[in-house]
């Protein structure tokens, strides 16, 4: 009784750890080539110049990605399309 029960947790184990990382991965924002991509700084810009404080920009897989605050102070997670500066996700804490 025990190997089978065994298997059954074992294999839930390794089942979940292949799945979690997709689970918790951001969007695809584009399949364009880095060299496509618009300059980190020119996004910046574009972001704050709508109004937004940047407390953290990053490359998150295919994306831009940032931590901060909108107009209102309401904290922010935001995923772009680095090609053309798109929202493609967006969290908002209020």
């Amino acid at each position: 009784m025990k190997a089978p029960l065994l298997s059954v947790i074992t294999l839930a184990t390794v089942t979940a750890a292949l799945f979690a990382p997709a689970a918790i991965a951001g969007p695809k924002c584009t399949d364009a080539p880095r060299s496509k991509w618009l300059p980190e700084k020119t996004m910046q810009d574009r972001i704050t110049s709508a109004g937004y404080v940047i407390d953290k920009f990053k490359v998150s897989g295919s994306c831009y990605e940032i931590y901060g605050k909108d107009k209102a102070g309401n904290r922010v997670e935001i995923y772009y399309d680095p090609t053309n500066g798109k929202v493609v996700k967006e969290n908002i804490d209020d």
